[in-house]
């Protein structure tokens, strides 16, 4: 292997395979509890729980570790309605036939639309910028590898942060995304990723039964 600067390994912690197995079995059974939500409560959520999440998503790996990646956590309501207001333009497009028949056939058992109150009624909205240029440190401006990978990844633990700390999320989209860029005052290096909305669900919060249909282990996992 080649020479590197490293450090020990520290906090790695082993546990009996009995632990293991009960551990992996608790984990899947808390993540499955974790649903896409479209209807959303306007009740606060400290900052505080929003920024452990994104300190958590920044542990993920990227390439070189470059960790190539920007969040914006708004909590403004001017600036979320400007946010709605562009979204639903271009989703007004997009489902009034840009986005295709196939497409829209297969959006329709999710009950989705071009409107967004969402963006507006949840606390949070945080949206996820790509870097193509940068480093490990804030002020380099080398070339990022496995962006959109890296990114990914951070989005998930994101997600997976959220949902433990007992928040629900909605992952979103819009078509096209650049105005995101010019609401948050990202510079030309950024480029919007998803938009993600978090909070607690509104009383009236559903799940669709499509949503809750899961392909079987054998269907996504051969063990060779």
């Amino acid at each position: 292997m080649q020479q590197h600067d490293s450090s020990p390994l520290s906090d790695y912690i082993e546990y009996p395979v009995d632990e293991m197995l009960s551990r992996s079995q608790a984990f899947y059974l808390d993540i499955k509890r974790r649903h896409t939500i479209r209807s959303f409560s306007d009740r606060e959520v400290p900052k505080e729980i929003i920024e452990n999440c994104i300190k958590a998503a920044a542990t993920a790996p990227s390439g070189a570790n470059h960790q190539p990646w920007h969040f914006v956590a708004v909590h403004s309501s001017e600036i979320k309605k400007q946010i709605r207001e562009q979204a639903e333009f271009h989703e007004r497009g997009f489902y009034e036939g840009r986005a295709g028949e196939e497409w829209l056939g297969a959006l329709k058992a999710l009950g989705t639309d071009a409107d967004k109150p969402y963006l507006e009624h949840a606390p949070w909205l945080i949206a996820i910028f790509s870097q193509k240029k940068g480093g490990v440190n804030s002020e380099d401006s080398n070339t990022n590898y496995y962006v959109h990978e890296s990114v990914g990844i951070a989005t998930g633990f994101l997600i997976n942060a959220l949902h433990t700390s007992g928040l629900v999320t909605l992952t979103h989209t819009p078509k096209p995304m650049s105005f995101l860029s010019k609401v948050c005052n990202r510079p030309e290096n950024d480029r919007a990723y998803m938009l993600l909305i978090a909070g607690y669900p509104s009383e009236d919060a559903t799940v669709p039964h499509h949503a809750q249909v899961k392909k079987s282990l054998e269907d996504i996992a051969t063990f060779l």
